[in-house]
């Protein structure tokens, strides 16, 4: 079985090419894989399937290295996008996830994606009852917003002062989320220009999240803190994010890392 390392910002994917068949990517295969002493290591395994909307170029499945899936990832689509385009020649395409279908454009150095417009009432996130998603009442009043899975947007005075092992799995796993949730904490350097950490679900700690720095513009944004276009500083470096009204675009930089092919004794357990 082949597999292509990428990564969006230093948030990493094994992308695994079903388009043409093979076996059965199952939740225990994601959890070998996703050990980064045992298996190959990532913050999401992505997919690759024969797109059932006759307009896509692809659909993806994304998940995480606990083995659950997520219906989105930003840098994920990003990444694969940026294979499509390689194979292609083209610098526009479609692709189908569960979350819907997203657009994808290359901008000079930069894939750009639509993730979406973003899910802004309490069933949407979803959250386990009504309440204003805008200040959940919840220690820190956090802001939460669906971007085809659940974020929980901390606004802290300092984000790098948080401890994300700590806290990032005592809100993933609050009763408040039925689907657990995505937790960034994050500060506001000027009105163009966000700090973010984030916490994913899954139980790990990513250099970057596509699907939470959307999150996390439409969040500010909301609040008054920033404008709808916004830089947002994750530990992997800056993503471009840009609220239309169409969507959220998310823009940055992907990178293939290497490629290999997994021993049939990992892929077969």
């Amino acid at each position: 079985m082949q597999f292509i390392k990428m990564h969006g910002a230093e948030n990493d994917f094994v992308l695994l090419d079903r388009r043409s068949g093979g076996p059965e990517v199952t939740p225990g295969l994601a959890r070998t894989l996703g050990d980064r002493r045992s298996g190959v290591g990532f913050d999401q395994l992505i997919v690759l399937r024969p797109a059932q909307d006759a307009d896509a170029a692809v659909r993806l499945d994304f998940l995480n290295a606990d083995g659950s899936a997520a219906a989105a990832c930003g840098n994920g689509t990003r990444c694969a996008a940026h294979l499509i385009f390689e194979e292609t020649r083209r610098d526009r395409i479609t692709i189908e996830t569960a979350s819907g279908r997203l657009d994808c454009q290359r901008a000079g150095a930069a894939i750009r994606v639509n993730m979406g417009p973003p899910r802004l009432t309490w069933d949407g996130v979803p959250l386990a009852y009504p309440v204003d998603i805008d200040a959940l009442p919840l220690d820190g009043t956090p802001a939460a917003v669906g971007m085809g899975n659940p974020h929980c947007v901390f606004f802290v005075d300092d984000a790098e002062a948080v401890d994300l092992a700590k806290e990032g799995p005592l809100w993933e796993t609050h009763p408040l989320f039925p689907e657990r949730t995505n937790v960034e904490f994050v500060h506001i350097i000027d009105r163009g220009h966000i700090r973010m950490r984030v916490w994913e679900r899954g139980g790990m700690i990513t250099r970057a999240c596509g699907s939470g720095a959307c999150a996390v513009a439409v969040a500010a944004a909301r609040r008054g803190l920033t404008g709808r276009e916004v830089t947002i500083r994750a530990d992997g470096g800056p993503l471009e994010l840009h609220w239309a009204d169409e969507g959220v675009w998310l823009s940055g930089p992907t990178a293939r890392v290497f490629e290999g092919v997994l021993d049939r004794e990992v892929w077969g357990q």
